[in-house]
């Protein structure tokens, strides 16, 4: 009875007032895994203990529907309080949709040197500052030393513009280099490779090379460079350069057959999609938040083809954003420096992302060397970021949903058809992302 009378005269004078909760969704971008899971409850679970004003509540989706669901829970007005971590290909389908932080964060009095003006700016959009500094992504090559070692091939470059020797030649590092690479590394299950006249493409039992986990589509054109879709006044195109990459991606699974098409992506062999990790794969063109996804230390990591003498790597950036239906903005904004500060090295153990903070960099390479001891090259990372695709792949679009969910189209159907003629297909692509442009809202 005390204790009943004591909560009503708190609540009374004011003593004490009621703990806000901020909803966290994980899954639009990466950190719905398992082992990914568990660090994050964990840093949920010390930010609670730390105070008593907020508490921090989290829901893990699957990326797969995870565009669909929070589309749901913004339409029926249950739309959580934080998303993420997210890059532009997830937050692109919710523009409009999120909170301009930055008077709150002037407010709090929250120190923006710690981060270069750049790295800042790049958060700034239509809508305001929408996050803040994280983690970068650059991609490059994981390759399988032991596949190269049976084949009698030295390994890809450990340093862009270093030389790729092969068979006693001297050659560039450019993707005509790595594809014969790729197909001498492609082998049946009689042991002939995709160079020999016996090799039975029927019966394959190791790759060369794969795009892990590209999607949306424009992420696979990136190789050959930088592009996009769409021209200052608003006309789908596809440039020359773009329409060799998109034949080069075709050729590679139906004629020269050393990258795996839909079905053998799918197969048992190739781990059901996590292709690389199947160690049946030589070669994977993928970011560095692929060290997420493997469990063997049988892997390193190199530069990536060039393409008439340039380099591109694809690069991804991923942060927190607050939803702008949230009810508490200066809590979620009290969370989000959490998550970006102070929890932000545990949390990209678990995302496999490089620190914004450059004097965050050597504990994050530390932490991926215990998990992967056999001698990473990480120098490729810092390299691959002087290499970033501009345009960006993940660039807005009119009807940014429905003009990936076409894209998608295109590529399920590259994936899944032999026979095709790559340049009508694109054509027709054209044409129907034309129309979609056409009927944006925005």
């Amino acid at each position: 009875m005390k204790k009943v009378i004591a909560l009503v005269v708190v609540a009374l004078f004011g003593f004490a007032s009621a703990q806000v909760t901020i909803s966290w969704l994980v899954g639009l971008g990466t950190g719905a895994n398992p082992d990914q899971q568990e660090i994050q409850n964990a840093v949920i679970e010390a930010f609670n203990a730390s105070q008593d004003d907020i508490i921090l509540e989290v829901t893990y989706i699957e990326n797969s529907v995870s565009v669909e669901t929070l589309s749901t829970l913004l339409a029926t007005g249950q739309a959580p309080d934080i998303v993420g971590p997210v890059g532009n290909a997830g937050a692109n389908a919710f523009v409009g949709n999120f909170l301009d932080i930055e008077p709150y964060l002037i407010e709090q009095g929250y120190d923006f040197s710690q981060f270069s003006e750049s790295q800042v700016d790049f958060y700034r959009t239509s809508e305001g500052l929408v996050g803040l500094p994280l983690a970068s992504f650059p991609a490059f090559i994981f390759y399988r030393p032991a596949h190269f070692d049976e084949a009698g091939l030295d390994y890809p470059p450990a340093n862009y513009g270093d030389p790729y020797m092969l068979d006693g030649e001297e050659l560039e590092w450019n993707i005509e280099t790595m594809s014969e690479v790729a197909k001498i590394l492609t082998v049946d299950a009689n042991g002939n490779d995709a160079t020999m006249d016996e090799f039975d493409a029927s019966d394959i039992v190791q790759f060369g090379f794969a795009n892990q986990w590209a999607d949306p589509m424009r992420q696979n054109a990136t190789l050959h460079g930088a592009d996009t879709v769409i021209d200052a006044d608003g006309n789908a195109v596809m440039s020359d350069t773009w329409r060799e990459a998109f034949q080069w991606y075709y050729d590679a699974m139906w004629a020269d057959t050393f990258m795996p098409n839909a079905a053998q992506r799918g197969s048992d062999l190739l781990a059901s999609g996590n292709v690389f990790a199947s160690k049946f794969v030589s070669m994977a063109h993928t970011h560095l938040w692929y060290t997420c996804c493997l469990e063997d230390d049988e892997w390193d990591a190199a530069a990536l083809p060039s393409h008439n003498g340039e380099i591109t790597s694809r690069l991804h950036a991923d942060t927190f954003r607050i939803m702008n239906t949230t009810e508490h903005p200066a809590e979620a904004v009290e969370v989000l420096t959490y998550l970006t500060g102070e929890a932000s090295l545990e949390l990209l153990s678990a995302y496999g992302g490089l620190p914004a903070r450059e004097a965050d960099q050597p504990a994050f390479y530390a932490g991926l060397d215990e998990k992967y001891p056999q001698g990473v090259n990480w120098d490729i990372v810092s390299q691959s970021l002087q290499y970033p695709d501009i345009p960006s792949h993940e660039v807005f679009l009119p009807n940014n949903n429905r003009a990936n969910d076409r894209l998608d189209a295109f590529r399920s159907l590259l994936d899944s058809e032999p026979g095709l003629d790559v340049n009508e297909e694109i054509d027709k692509l054209l044409a129907d992302l034309q129309v979609i442009f056409d009927t944006a809202d925005n």
